[in-house]
């Protein structure tokens, strides 16, 4: 491997390390900041995931926009219906077919949510300097085409 390779090599580690406790340790902040029960990740992902889709997502769509196993989604649906997060409404007459929906307790939260983690980041970018909020800014695209990159295309 060249000086290049390795380097390439250091980055993606250090991405990786950073990357979940930093996501984590935002959901965390943000739930405390905005008194919000502690929903855990995968279901903020499946509300961000229904929350652009308001005619609703059957799960099996869900699960491939999500890189899910369908037993997953099911098992994640199943508990947050039982949480009054999501709906589940059938779909064509056989009753066979389902789309899942937020409720409007789960828009709420999603919102608090979505307003408390903005928040905490300004509150944090603010006490970071000028040149760290522009690499931060200058990042941001690289971050975007970065993940572009590893998500896997969709099942077909």
């Amino acid at each position: 491997m060249t000086g290049t390779g390795d380097e390439t090599t250091r980055i993606a580690r250090r991405l990786s390390d950073r990357i979940g406790p930093f996501r984590r340790t935002l959901l965390r902040t943000s739930r405390a900041v905005a008194d919000l029960p502690d929903v855990p990740d995968a279901q903020i992902e499946v509300m961000r995931a229904l929350s652009a889709d308001p005619a609703g997502t059957a799960p099996s769509s869900l699960a491939a926009r999500l890189g899910l196993a369908r037993s997953t989604v099911s098992n994640l649906v199943s508990a947050m219906e039982q949480s009054g997060l999501v709906e589940r409404r059938v779909v064509g007459g056989d009753g066979r077919r389902a789309t899942v929906h937020l409720t409007p307790l789960a828009t709420e939260r999603l919102r608090t949510y979505d307003e408390a983690a903005t928040a905490v980041l300004v509150d944090a970018l603010a006490r970071l300097s000028d040149d760290d909020r522009t690499a931060l800014a200058a990042a941001l695209p690289a971050l975007e085409r970065l993940h572009h990159e590893i998500t896997p295309p969709p099942a077909r």
